[in-house]
């Protein structure tokens, strides 16, 4: 089943396409985002119906339906916890443990997360239990271990004192050396802001430099390359960040946002994941820009199954073929006139990406060829050979 598309890249199509020149079609800007003509038509139906202009269901509408349903089985799951809780506690002596009846409602089909939820219990000490039964000293333990996490998880700047008052508030008994203990063996740790230098230096790379300035692929999907540009509009700054196959140069990725936060750069990988499908051992080269360094980037890679790289410190080339992209662009595109908004930079940077650059610009690094046309040149034969 193919993946579906990104729903930036979505919504991009259908501002081209709504604010497309006198005489240009839906197919002709179908084609030029190599999407079929019926499937822009629904997103433009949908879109109408998004801004009123339809009548209809609308996407938040669908999403909040399906939110609600879920939350009513979530209800209903969590009633019948309370239930039977009320009703085993009632006949039991108050001392047993009740990881009997998380199981029995496991059994039944209630999920174990929501039951350990609605009688605060902590999932991890139940999961040893069905392994092996446990001490009470050890569930203790786990109690006040868990008391403590949720008042470091609400307020990370405390200290070990004030997450052990926090704790006994919530009805752990333990001393503060008890949660001094606790918190040292599990790394909770108060978190203090750092006083700000005078200078930016950047930041220690989190990947080793796997390119080396060798901007050579020998098919799709084995080396990719991203940055991040800006460029002032009537609104503010506008950034933009892209993802390059080096193969064929095709941006194959790439996220537009007012803000340059890491997950600008998070929604520019999973866009090109997504619209390039296998991508299992692909190397993602970057700069040591923050958002490249971040932990949700280099945990989206884990997710994707890619290796990271991170070039040099003030080495221009390390990254140069990137740069060659954002240098077609600035002079292309973004200094071409001025921007008063933002809304109509953005359409023409999507529109010159996948109309100019990827099927009309043509490289002489491609054989004279664009970016898709060497792209299905280059692995068709390979396809039909295996």
């Amino acid at each position: 089943m193919p993946k579906p598309y990104p729903e930036e890249f979505r919504q991009d199509v259908v501002r081209v396409a709504r604010n497309r020149d006198a005489g240009v079609t839906i197919e002709q800007v179908a084609a030029d985002f190599g999407v079929h003509p019926m499937t822009l038509w629904k997103w433009m139906r949908r879109a109408d119906i998004d801004d009123g202009m339809k009548s209809g269901v609308t996407s938040q509408e669908s999403a909040e339906l399906r939110d609600a349903r879920r939350r009513i089985k979530l209800l209903e799951q969590e009633n019948e916890v309370l239930r039977r809780a009320a009703a085993y506690l009632s006949q039991e002596p108050s001392g047993k443990r009740i990881y009997p009846l998380v199981k029995e409602l496991a059994a039944g089909g209630v999920p174990v997360t929501v039951t350990c939820r609605v009688l605060k219990l902590a999932r991890q000490p139940y999961y040893r239990w069905l392994d092996q039964p446990v001490a009470d000293a050890t569930i203790e333990e786990a109690y006040r271990a868990n008391a403590l996490f949720d008042a470091h998880r609400d307020d990370p700047e405390f200290g070990y004192r004030f997450l052990a008052d926090e704790a006994r508030g919530a009805g752990a008994g333990l001393a503060d050396r008890t949660a001094w203990r606790i918190c040292r063996d599990n790394g909770w740790w108060s978190m203090f802001g750092k006083k700000r230098g005078t200078g930016k230096k950047a930041g220690p790379p989190v990947h080793d430099d796997l390119v080396r300035s060798e901007f050579t692929a020998a098919a799709p999907n084995q080396l990719w390359l991203t940055d991040i540009t800006e460029h002032t509009t009537g609104e503010g700054k506008l950034y933009l960040c892209a993802v390059k196959d080096v193969f064929s140069n095709r941006i194959v990725g790439y996220s537009i946002d007012a803000r340059m936060k890491s997950r600008l750069a998070v929604s520019a990988l999973d866009s090109a994941v997504a619209r390039r499908g296998n991508v299992d051992g692909c190397i993602l080269h970057s700069d040591r820009g923050s958002p490249f360094r971040s932990r949700k980037f280099v945990q989206a890679l884990g997710r994707h199954r890619m290796a990271g790289s991170i070039g040099r410190v003030g080495a221009a080339g390390d990254n140069a073929a990137m740069e060659s992209f954002f240098s077609l662009l600035q002079k292309n595109v973004l200094d071409r006139r001025t921007w008063a908004t933002r809304e109509e930079l953005r359409i023409a940077i999507v529109t010159w990406i996948e109309r100019t650059y990827h099927r009309r610009r043509r490289q002489a690094g491609l054989g004279r060829l664009t970016p898709v046309e060497y792209e299905t040149v280059m692995t068709t034969p390979a396809l039909q050979a295996a």
